[in-house]
């Protein structure tokens, strides 16, 4: 069975924050957390569903601006290190593009 594209994104998001918390040796329940949260229910919610674009791409701007810039800086210090964490679920992100 296919993972559907919103809970694929769910699991990148995961692993990208994950990755973030223990580069910067985050503690379990930091604040990371909340935004791991806040990008699913944005993802929950996403007009397009399966058919979305990646968020950055996107026209329409769900999130907050605040959280719009937690996620930016994780996926940017995240991204990168991803071929090393999980190379197949980082060129499968990648080839989605």
């Amino acid at each position: 069975m296919a993972v559907s594209r919103i809970e694929s994104e769910k699991i990148v998001v995961d692993k990208m924050v994950s990755i973030y918390c223990k580069g910067h040796k985050h503690k379990e329940n930091c604040e990371c957390g909340e935004l791991a949260e806040y990008a699913h229910k944005r993802l929950d919610s996403c007009k397009f569903g399966n058919d979305k674009s990646f968020c950055s791409k996107c026209t329409v701007h769900c999130y907050k601006p605040e959280m719009r810039e937690r996620i930016k800086i994780i996926m940017k210090y995240s991204g990168p290190r991803m071929l090393f964490h999980n190379p197949v679920m980082a060129i499968k992100h990648i080839l989605q593009k």
